[in-house]
């Protein structure tokens, strides 16, 4: 169904007509179809596709995109074959010297939000309460930099995969830099709420560093729930949505973390695959949620690493 995130070049929204439960349901039904097929959306074949690693952002802003922007966005790039994680709306392109080639068709992503209408808000002050906000949803069409002509040089060019690192030390200082208590031994990786700790298994029976990472990073997502941190409920039990909702969470938040620290992501709970099935199913709006909670949790934990980088004092201040 690759033609559903293809647009016209066009610099303004797509038409409010489409409204916001068929948005929710298209996605979903993409994710859906691969799942089926055995592809993880977000676990990709990084080294195959030829793109460079990591999160996709806006070559204007240098901002990355978050939630289900970003699932979107790498299966624009595996599908279509960019080198880049680079995006720019039409408008950006011409605010930037260039612009978009002619019959280059865009992605489309989406903009969540809530507002308060006026006759809510009078309603609201009328009775005492507080007003209810309304969700909206928005479609925005953007297009990679490889489809764009004559942008600044740094802007067009490439970025490079990072090479692999034998210990990934970002991640190591990562996870160092949280502060969350680590407890290596037994056979299981598991985040245990009462006591606030991790547990993983030993770092030398993993197959891999990168696997060692992934689930550690995993694993974090977790940790993130805590009420102390991002408060979100963890009692439930396995079989249910929310447990799988949860679950699915963690995996995105790793994959995220995974792609910014320049791992390749694994899937590392395929055996909740049914469950997450079953749940987007049933529900069109999961995967957006469980996204924009996975991004929420994927910047709590990045902010301690730019926490250590602050603190380390830059050559001139040494001197």
């Amino acid at each position: 169904m690759r033609q559903m995130y293809q647009q016209p070049a066009s610099g303004t929204a797509a038409p409010q007509a489409e409204t916001r439960g068929s948005l929710y349901q298209e996605v979903t039904d993409r994710i859906v179809r691969e799942l089926e097929q055995g592809v993880v959306p977000w676990v990709r074949p990084w080294d195959a596709s030829g793109c460079s690693l990591g999160l996709p952002r806006s070559a204007a802003t240098s901002r990355y995109y978050s939630g289900i922007n970003v699932l979107i966005l790498w299966d624009a790039v595996t599908r279509r074959g960019f080198a880049t994680q680079e995006w720019l709306t039409f408008r950006q392109a011409l605010s930037l010297g260039g612009h978009v080639r002619k019959g280059e068709r865009g992605t489309t992503i989406c903009y969540a939000d809530r507002f308060v209408p006026k006759a809510e808000r009078q309603r609201a002050v009328e009775q005492g309460e507080e007003p209810s906000a309304v969700p909206f949803l928005k479609r925005f069409t953007v297009f990679n930099v490889e489809q764009c002509e004559g942008l600044p040089a740094d802007i067009e060019a490439p970025v490079k995969p990072a090479p692999d690192a034998e210990n990934f030390p970002a991640a190591q200082a990562l996870i160092a830099a949280t502060g969350a208590v680590i407890r290596e031994g037994g056979g299981e990786a598991y985040y245990h709420r009462g006591e606030d700790f991790i547990r993983l298994p030993p770092r030398a029976s993993f197959l891999s560093a990168a696997d060692y990472f992934c689930t550690a990073l995993h694993e974090l997502g977790h940790w993130t729930a805590h009420p102390s941190r991002l408060n979100r409920d963890l009692q439930h039990r396995f079989g249910t949505s929310a447990y799988a909702c949860e679950e699915l969470i963690a995996e995105l938040s790793s994959a995220f973390l995974c792609a910014h620290l320049g791992i390749t992501p694994q899937v590392r709970h395929a055996d909740y695959l049914a469950h997450w099935l079953d749940l987007l199913k049933h529900d069109p709006r999961a995967i957006f949620h469980a996204a924009s909670q996975a991004s929420k949790a994927s910047d709590f934990l990045l902010a301690f690493q730019m926490q250590g980088e602050a603190a380390i004092p830059t050559a001139e201040a040494a001197e």
